[in-house]
């Protein structure tokens, strides 16, 4: 053979594997481009930063490429000429082909609508969510006109296809002669090594900083590689990726700043005779500060918690510490900042936690988590059933409880109904009751029962919210009539805010949430302007009660006078610390970035970059490198467990 035929027939082989890295590479440009223009007033568009996002994202578009192309390559290349050629085999190769294409527009299209909803590339999150397809599949389903979209999908799939078999003959011709096998095996070991140079070269290094603003970052990641990473990634050890400091000293300034000592203990004692009312904490989904007229919106969505917040005990500077509904139970029942990776929530060894859960258990408390979906989603009832709780979940509803549901659960009308029923069980039983309820209705696809309220179902998160605040007033008004009512506190939190995109790492705005203590018959209302934290939650509670108890607790009374202010914010990755007008952020490329907060508004922050002064990273650090520590010793247990792992 000569040596053009040669080229030309190995060439053969690899033709549909590079059509496939072309496309591939071209439609992730594409999509970058468009998710680019959907974001225009948020990005960063200067020329210099706009040249270094497409730069680096053609880095990440290629790896991504070399990776995804890789094993078609190898089949091509290694299946033997004699299957190869036979017309069956050609027409299989061209139906892949037809089915890849109709992927990667798939993908395309799907990293649409995700950024629309996180402004983020695939990451955490959808890692999350692909463990859990019921739920995703049947929400996307009820959010979207699905079968509309598949078809668009597949018509435009076939005609890029018709395209690509007009222009390239050679998709139609016969097979030439196979190059022999020892080139075709030299060939597969090259198309073996570059992604495993890629892999050894670029895995674990952020190329995607180009500047400050996260939008840039975001959009010079490759979607699908970037999915692939966060499932790699999703579990981050804290010592390996981020800044540590000498463990003695950790401890010793965690013990200033918190009074924990080195086994993750310190005695709590609140003046005041001990008080057992029953209590009911109900956990908001995505109830952000911004939706709310007392924080300032003029859009009446929340009459009925407005007015309530004016008969609280109301918290107006309360963070959550993620973005996630686990990371707010965790912070709220553990007291515990968050370490990087999944929530403690999520993770397998979660059982025995020293929770707030077993505390209430331990002066006669009946406790229950109530959700009105299937628990078992984000391993809720795992958590909660091995620390403190029983739970009770849809499979606990009768078909005669449901009403209203959409495949996040039972509407959240119908969750308050069966919260009644529990709450007059306890009491029925004469034990005092601590209730765990997590809402599901201010939720994509953010429908709910019709003639409620005045906006539409499906409508869009401004009903689901105005829901929500109906359903919850409704519930109150009903408990009212309970003969437990005048005994029982009523805690309102949300889980996390309505969305978490921003154009700073860590935008602080988004973490702003509402803190609620409701009881007209046992606490005054008051505004509470501290600067706090989820984690701060139970220790307040615990306070009011005049409890005194051995605590693993991060948290503090917000209302004592010695409280000092401060709030935990992350994402899975990025650690940050809030005090002082201040910012910290740990980042796991094993760096500490300082910020000044010049502007904290309901709907925007504005930082500027300071030079980090070595006492406040210092303080960062303790927080973050203790929690894991602490958690990875099993020194935070219950009860005092302490085994060195």
């Amino acid at each position: 053979m000569h040596r053009k035929q040669f080229i030309h027939a190995l060439w053969s082989r690899l033709a549909t594997a590079a059509l496939v890295l072309t496309l591939f590479i071209v439609l992730s440009v594409a999509t970058r481009l468009l998710l680019w223009w959907y974001s225009y007033a948020q990005t960063d568009n200067r020329l210099v930063t706009v040249a270094a996002m497409l730069a680096v994202g053609l880095v990440y578009d290629t790896m991504a490429a070399v990776y995804f192309v890789a094993p078609l390559a190898l089949y091509t290349l290694l299946v033997p000429q004699r299957l190869y050629a036979q017309r069956w085999h050609r027409r299989l190769v061209l139906l892949t082909l037809l089915g890849t294409i109709n992927l990667l527009i798939f993908g395309a299209v799907a990293e649409y609508v995700f950024w629309g909803e996180f402004a983020k590339r695939f990451n955490f999150i959808a890692v999350d969510y692909l463990v859990y397809t019921h739920e995703v599949i049947h929400n996307i389903i009820e959010s979207y006109p699905i079968p509309l979209i598949f078809t668009l999908i597949f018509i435009v799939s076939c005609a890029l296809f018709c395209l690509l078999w007009q222009r390239c003959s050679w998709l139609h011709q016969p097979s030439p002669p196979s190059a022999g096998l020892r080139a075709r095996l030299a060939a597969a070991a090259l198309v073996l090594v570059l992604p495993l140079l890629a892999f050894n070269i670029f895995d674990g290094q952020p190329l995607t900083q180009v500047c400050a603003n996260q939008y840039n970052n975001e959009l010079a990641k490759n979607g699908i590689y970037a999915l692939f990473s966060a499932f790699r990634h999703n579990s981050l050890d804290y010592n390996k990726f981020y800044c540590v400091r000498d463990l003695r000293g950790v401890l010793n300034n965690l013990r200033r700043l918190t009074g924990l000592n080195e086994q993750a203990r310190k005695q709590v004692d609140n003046p005041g005779a001990e008080q057992y009312p029953n209590v009911m904490l109900i956990m908001v989904e995505s109830l952000s500060a911004k939706y709310m007229g007392i924080f300032g919106n003029k859009l009446g969505l929340t009459p009925h918690l407005d007015r309530l917040a004016r008969k609280s005990l109301f918290f107006d500077q309360m963070y959550a510490t993620g973005t996630r509904t686990v990371r707010g139970m965790e912070a709220v029942v553990l007291s515990l900042p968050p370490t990087p990776g999944r929530s403690i929530v999520k993770r397998p060894d979660c059982h025995n936690m020293f929770s707030s859960g077993f505390i209430f258990r331990q002066r006669g408390y009946e406790n229950k988590f109530i959700y009105a979906g299937y628990g078992y989603f984000d391993n809720m009832n795992d958590f909660f059933s091995h620390n403190g709780f029983s739970v009770v979940d849809r499979s606990d509803f009768s078909a005669d409880e449901i009403t209203f549901a959409n495949v996040w659960g039972a509407c959240d009308g119908d969750l308050f109904n069966k919260v009644l029923k529990e709450a007059d069980s306890s009491w029925t039983a004469h034990k005092p009751f601590f209730h765990f309820v997590m809402t599901t209705s201010n939720h994509r696809p953010y429908t709910y029962p019709g003639g409620k309220i005045d906006i539409p179902s499906h409508s869009g998160r401004h009903g689901a919210v105005k829901y929500t605040d109906y359903a919850i007033n409704h519930f109150i008004e009903q408990a009212r009539h309970k003969p437990w009512f005048d005994n029982t506190i009523f805690v309102i939190v949300a889980d996390h805010n309505g969305g978490s995109a921003g154009k700073t790492a860590l935008p602080l705005w988004r973490y702003r949430i509402p803190l609620l203590i409701y009881a007209p018959a046992l606490i005054k209302p008051q505004v509470i302007h501290k600067l706090s934290s989820q984690v701060d939650i139970i220790p307040t509670l615990f306070a009011l009660l005049g409890w005194d108890y051995p605590s693993a607790f991060y948290g503090d009374n917000i209302l004592a006078t010695g409280f000092k202010p401060r709030a935990f914010i992350s994402t899975y990755q990025k650690l940050g610390l809030v005090r002082d007008n201040k910012l910290v952020v740990l980042s796991p490329d094993k760096k500490a970035r300082e910020y000044a907060i010049t502007a904290a508004k309901l709907t925007g922050s504005d930082y500027q970059r300071l030079e980090p002064l070595n006492q406040d990273i210092f303080d960062a650090i303790s927080y973050y490198q203790s929690a894991s520590y602490f958690y990875r010793h099993h020194l935070n247990r219950w009860p005092q467990i302490g085994k060195q792992r």
